[in-house]
């Protein structure tokens, strides 16, 4: 409720006649607070062009308090008071910042944004500096603050009609955002434990850090790798260019895959092969407790871990010397099959009702659902939803909301509370 609470005043106040240039819809502005929120980055209207100075500083309010969490930063807020929390207010907070327990929790919250602080700071320094090359000191501060924020919400908003497409073969832009993205991507609690790690406070990294720091890295090159494949001699994309500019708009292309929505080629010129295997990257998305959506890393791992020790006939699925719960992997099991059943159903709706290009349509839905923000585009420099009717935006409305609550709890919502029972019935035996 938080969530769509904070996307009704952002819709509201971007409607406003000194947010935004031309008209607007309440369709528009509600995908618009939307994407911001849910920190995607998918655009029916051009952000730099179709909203004021005004209009910017909302979706980049909006980008950041989406990105942490609104019961994070209202329970930040609280604590700077010196209110009381009640256990059900620290309840709400552990589930918001996927923290594991609540011994400590109020520190880790300072913590958290102190980091956020600093890291947002840094990036929007080493933008600034890039972007005054450009343009005046003023304009390039504000450009390297928006966009830092925005990389390491992983939103994908830009203040460029083109997004990074004019920066392809910049070092310092093609290292500092994907950086960003990655670290937000990440999630808090392993940045913490990187951090205790190295200060030499902590002597094992845990098993949820070590997961996440070698799915991510996998995924990331492993994104690389496709790219580089299929598209290496395509004339429409990387054909024309040469092996360093291909590996570094990879790179940027497979870290934005992931997560966040910057792109600096244009998809529309990829293969479909190519914009197939995004859609995994995309579902899969960012790891828990960070400022990405999607189904997480770690449910990706812990599937696959499953799938391997039930086809060699064990019963104790483990890594890095560690056993793990048979309800976590049945847990990861039910969100993939729940993510794809609603990624499935609302691309055939779209598909349906849009009669447009199949694959781009399914890119879209993933793009959403993963909130991350890619897209082939509308022919301009509009995503591919602006292409849509209102129905099919509000689907992409309700999608993006979803990657970012997270489909097990937006699920478990509908469904509702499990019901305890002490009845046990006698075992069938079942033929697979």
């Amino acid at each position: 409720m938080s969530f769509v609470i904070l996307i009704g005043v952002g819709a509201f106040m971007l409607m406003l006649p000194f947010a935004h240039n031309g008209q607007l819809s309440l369709v528009d502005a509600l995908f618009t607070a939307t994407s911001a929120v849910c920190v995607t980055g998918l655009i029916v209207k051009d952000t730099p062009v179709d909203f004021t100075s005004f209009g910017h500083i909302i979706i980049l309010s909006l980008i950041q308090i989406g990105g942490i969490g609104y019961m994070t930063a209202v329970t930040f807020m609280a604590l700077m008071r010196r209110k009381k929390l009640t256990y059900r207010d620290r309840l709400i907070l552990k589930e918001s910042l996927n923290y594991p327990g609540m011994s400590g929790i109020f520190r880790f919250l300072k913590i958290v944004f102190a980091s956020i602080i600093i890291i947002e700071v840094v990036g929007a320094i080493i933008l600034s500096l890039r972007f005054w090359a450009d343009m005046p000191f003023g304009k390039a501060l504000w450009f390297g603050f928006f966009h830092s924020v925005s990389a390491f919400n992983n939103a994908g908003f830009s203040l460029f009609s083109d997004n990074m497409m004019g920066f392809r073969g910049d070092l310092v832009i093609n290292i500092t955002i994907p950086l960003l993205i990655i670290i937000g991507g990440l999630g808090y609690l392993v940045l913490l434990e990187l951090y205790n790690y190295r200060k030499k406070s902590l002597t094992r990294l845990s098993t949820h850090t070590k997961l996440v720091l070698w799915t991510s890295g996998i995924l990331i090159l492993g994104g690389m790798a496709i790219i580089l494949s299929l598209e290496w001699n395509n004339p429409k994309s990387f054909g024309s260019m040469d092996a360093w500019d291909k590996i570094l708009a990879a790179w940027f292309a497979s870290v934005n895959y992931r997560t966040a929505g910057f792109n600096s080629m244009d998809f529309s010129t990829f293969n479909d092969s190519d914009l197939f295997f995004g859609t995994i990257f995309m579902i899969v998305g960012g790891s828990p407790g960070g400022t990405a959506g999607g189904i997480k890393t770690t449910v990706l791992a812990l599937s696959i871990i499953g799938v391997w020790f039930t086809l060699r006939g064990q019963n104790n699925p483990h890594i890095f010397r560690r056993s793990l719960m048979p309800y976590q992997i049945n847990k990861a099991y039910a969100i993939i099959f729940i993510a794809s059943f609603y990624v499935l159903i609302s691309t055939v709706i779209l598909n349906e009702s849009e009669k447009l290009h199949f694959v781009r349509t399914l890119f879209e839905t993933c793009s959403a659902f993963g909130t991350v923000g890619l897209s082939t585009g509308n022919g301009g420099v509009l995503s591919y939803s602006a292409l849509f009717s209102d129905l099919g935006k509000v689907n992409i409305i309700f999608l993006m909301l979803m990657g970012r609550i997270g489909v097990f709890a937006f699920t478990v919502v509908i469904v509702g509370k499990a019901i305890q029972t002490r009845i046990k019935y006698a075992e069938g035996k079942v033929i697979i």
